[in-house]
Parts: C-alpha cells; structure tokens; sequence
C-alpha cells in the first residue's frame, strides 16, 4: 500500500480535530472520514475518535499502525506522563494483589503490551524467567534499558500469542493496560489460554464505565478514546475460553483532567477442560 500524503493528511486531522474540541462534532466526523480515505491504515485513530464521539461505529480494537504510532512517539515521555500526572499504579496493584492472595512464585512470566518495563519490574522477583512483548520498538528499547527482562519482544500481542511455541507454557501472562486498546476480547483470550500452562493465571486490568452509559454494550470506545468494557462481558469470555475468575477487584486505573477511570484488576485462572 501506498505512503499517505503526510503533510494533506496532518492538515486534515488538525482540522478534524479542532472540529471536535469545539464541539462540532458532525462536522469533525465528516473530516475524520476524510482522514480515513488519506490513511486507510488509520495511525492517527480517526475511527477510534469517531467512536467516541459517538459518530462512528465500534472498532472491534484499536489499529494497530494506530497504537505503535501512539507509544513510538510518546515512549520517551510515558513513565512521566503515566505514572507522574495519570497517577497510574496498576503494575504496583497487580503485584500486591498476588501477593495478598498467595499466588506464585511463577516458573515463567509473559508481560503482554509491556511498555517501558513497568509490570516487568514488579513481577521480576516472583518469577525465575520473565518476557515482554510490545508493539512499539521504542518502549521495547526502553524495557530494555531497565533490565528486568530476559527475553523482550516486537510485536502486537494476539499475533506474538499466536506465532508462540505452544510447548513452552507460561505459569502467568499479564496484561497491564492492554485491554483498553481491544474491544473485543475473545481472540487475545482465546490466544492466552492456548498458551497457558495447566492451573497457569491470566492477570489483566479493564477500564469500565457505569451500566447506564454502556447501555447493554459488551464494550464501547470512551470519551479519552479508550475502550471499556462490562464486567459481565468479561467474566463471560473468560469464562468460556476456560479461566475462572479468582479475582476481580475494582480498582482507579488512572486519572484523567483530574477525575478518576474505573476499572478491574483481574486474576483468573486456567481450569482443566
């Protein structure tokens, strides 16, 4: 496929956007449209923007060229901006959680979407072997400066899961701020179980919001562009993908424009079929 017309397709955004913070939001939708023709590979996210807007349909998952493109050109930044002004401490919530509950020490560990090394660095003393995999060649070189890993990966992760070895099983693969980029889950769960050792645990987090907003919806595209999902549409997959939910605690995933975003930490468990 042929490379976008850079500078028409920033100037279409731009406009698109300004559209959509002062509130015209038909007419940004029209223009994210125009967006979409430029770049059909979507790395700007316009249909994700469409969808929380409300104008759009719901993406099955955020584009991939969409997401590297997003943590290629803020890795340098993410742990200050995540961690210093989002107030994100899932990594640090998911290692307590394991230890309150006596889970593991884990033979092997895969830290799916694993960014700059933050889970990593939180699971590297429970675990004998730990790996990471991320779409963004830059947050995997950033992983790798912490150190904490003995194996890191570039990929998307249901691709990474799928091309894996699946005699070489994993005792525990998380998730940390994963499933906010995937509205639907049944592929990377499906993906995981597949790659779970027997009684092996599966360890994501969610971002959610109230019944009344997602209207029924299995999962929807929120107002930072962000997918939510239900907690019943969760524990319905894992469900019938063969993980038993031993946990899920509500949890503040981040704060954004100073208001918390609800969520679940989530330990489920391989069961035998």
């Amino acid at each position: 496929m042929s490379e976008p017309d850079e500078e028409k397709l920033a100037k279409t955004y731009n406009q698109a956007l300004k559209l959509e913070k002062a509130g015209r939001l038909d007419e940004a939708a029209a223009v994210y449209a125009q967006v979409l023709a430029i770049d059909p590979d979507d790395r700007g996210g316009a249909s994700i923007r469409m969808a929380s807007m409300g104008r759009g349909p719901q993406p099955q998952k955020a584009p991939d060229l969409y997401v590297e493109t997003l943590f290629d050109q803020h890795a340098d930044v993410f742990d200050n901006v995540l961690v210093e002004q989002l107030g994100y401490a899932v990594p640090a919530q998911l290692r307590q959680l394991i230890g309150e509950n006596g889970i593991g020490p884990f033979g092997r560990v895969l830290d799916l979407g694993c960014g700059t090394g933050l889970s990593g660095g939180e699971l590297r003393t429970m675990a004998r072997f730990v790996a990471g995999v991320d779409i963004s060649e830059n947050m995997v070189a950033l992983a790798c400066e912490r150190d904490v890993y003995d194996e890191l990966y570039v990929g998307e992760a249901l691709q990474f899961l799928q091309s894996a070895d699946e005699d070489e099983h994993w005792d525990l693969i998380c998730a940390t701020d994963v499933m906010p980029y995937l509205g639907a889950l049944e592929p990377l769960v499906g993906a995981v179980v597949r790659q779970l050792a027997p009684g092996g645990w599966f360890a994501f987090s969610t971002e959610t919001l109230p019944d009344k907003v997602l209207d029924g919806r299995d999962f929807m595209v929120g107002p930072f562009q962000r997918f939510a999902h239900g907690e019943h549409y969760v524990r319905q997959v894992l469900s019938s993908e063969g993980l038993a939910v031993e946990i899920a605690e509500p949890i503040t995933v981040r704060y954004e424009q100073g208001r918390p975003i609800a969520g679940h930490l989530v330990l489920a468990k391989r069961t035998d079929r």
